[in-house]
């Protein structure tokens, strides 16, 4: 059976707990190495002024929060909040391992984080937020806990519509990469939800009006690697 959000967010964090051990091994071999540069593209658009730390939401195994810390001058704290726990004992020991002393770990829901108002002058999230039960509320609490000029940056799939090469990608994103997914991780269902919570978010000018709705400003969006992949931003503005 194909887990979808209408499941709920129990679903999707037992998903996510059960391929927790392969994931960075599927993300590498699946994206062909290329996501790896696309969470680089998300540091290099993080600007923090003064001290306020930085929260990486669905932060996983914690590679956009070590991306940041290896990326960023200064002393700023990285703050990784997740919901599915078995992905949080995998970044706590690649954190040890890869010397990430900046980053902090914690468990926390992206639809009713455990944070004061504008604690965060940057909050990050990648390939998470199409996996919200309500999108609109999980903006808002990114919206909640930023600092007054402080800068979401949202990473996630995109439909690629290239005219030559999409129909060969649209065709390894619907049927090549949940076999693979599904034999690698031994979840087919995982993998068959990929593509389905794709094709179900908004397109990069409707998410943008629903970043303008949820009260960000300054909201923009540039796409990577043709189109497969798009980096949101938006900024707190008071």
């Amino acid at each position: 059976m194909t887990e979808t959000p209408a499941q709920g967010p129990g679903s999707i964090r037992k998903m996510f707990s059960r391929i927790a051990g392969r994931y960075d091994l599927l993300n590498r071999l699946l994206s062909f190495g290329v996501d790896t540069r696309w969470r680089k593209e998300l540091a290099e658009e993080v600007h923090i002024r003064g001290e306020a730390p930085i929260l990486d939401l669905a932060t996983g195994t914690a590679d956009v929060a070590l991306t940041l810390g290896n990326n960023l001058p200064g002393s700023q704290k990285i703050v990784g909040a997740d919901f599915a726990i078995p992905m949080l004992h995998l970044a706590s020991e690649k954190i040890q391992r890869q010397g990430g002393d900046k980053i902090l770990l914690c468990a926390g829901d992206a639809l009713a984080l455990p944070f004061r108002d504008a604690s965060f002058g940057a909050v990050t999230i990648a390939f998470g937020l199409r996996n919200l039960p309500d999108r609109a509320a999980g903006l808002g609490e990114m919206l909640r806990v930023l600092t007054p000029g402080g800068k979401v940056i949202i990473l996630e799939f995109s439909r690629m519509e290239h005219r030559l090469l999409g129909p060969f990608f649209r065709f390894y994103f619907h049927y090549v990469l949940p076999i693979l997914g599904g034999i690698i991780s031994g979840s087919f269902g995982a993998y068959r939800y990929l593509p389905s919570s794709v094709d179900d978010f908004p397109n990069p000018v409707e998410l943008g009006r629903e970043m303008n709705k949820a009260g960000f400003a300054n909201v923009r969006y540039r796409t990577l690697s043709l189109g497969i992949a798009c980096l949101h931003t938006g900024q707190r503005s008071n």
